[in-house]
């Protein structure tokens, strides 16, 4: 008796025993991917990754402030720093104004 055959290439059909051990990798890999993106996902890892963003971006401002300049390495630093900058002055511009006209008054 001969091995059965798949009709596109002539080469021997999987075994039962391959097919499962497939299915049963298979199964591992999307219950690891599931578990890394409901980790991803949760509230408490996205607050971590904000708070460490945040932090970064602070030190990176107070660096640029005291003359050390903006990072290079990586455009979101760049980016989160800038902002964190913007913020700031803005803040800054709100409280003159209402100083301002609270003296006006």
């Amino acid at each position: 008796m001969t091995d059965p055959t798949t009709p596109e290439n002539k080469a021997p059909a999987p075994t039962t025993r391959e097919l499962e051990d497939e299915v049963a990798r298979t199964r591992a890999e999307l219950a690891a991917t599931l578990d890394h993106l409901a980790t991803r996902l949760s509230p408490k890892y996205q607050a971590n990754q904000l708070a460490r963003a945040t932090k970064q971006a602070a030190g990176d401002a107070g660096t640029f402030v005291t003359g050390g300049g903006m990072p290079d390495t990586d455009p979101r630093r760049k980016r989160n720093a800038q902002v964190l900058l913007g913020a700031a002055a803005a803040g800054l511009a709100l409280v003159v104004i209402v100083v301002v006209r609270a003296r006006r008054h």
